[in-house]
């Protein structure tokens, strides 16, 4: 018979708060707002949604942490509204 002396190791999944940011692309700002691409870049001129990162001079990603910041203080607001 042999003895197990070693802890069986168990995976812990980190927090959600501690998942690291990521880029995403217009197409998921828009699945993820419901907004299209022209109702975007007008808040993002009127100044009422997140800017842009530039990655290259023809590629803009946004945080994916920022849009969903955005998308809850819109939830917010509507809720106050009530």
């Amino acid at each position: 018979m042999v003895s197990n002396t070693h802890p069986q190791a168990t995976a812990t999944p980190a927090p959600a708060e501690a998942k690291p940011d990521r880029l995403i692309r217009l197409a998921e700002v828009e699945t993820l707002t419901g907004l299209k691409k022209s109702s975007l870049y007008n808040l993002l001129r009127a100044g009422k949604f997140v800017k842009p990162v530039r990655l290259s001079s023809r590629c803009t990603a946004w945080s994916y942490a920022a849009v969903q910041a955005w998308i809850q203080a819109r939830i917010t607001e509507a809720e106050a509204q009530q």
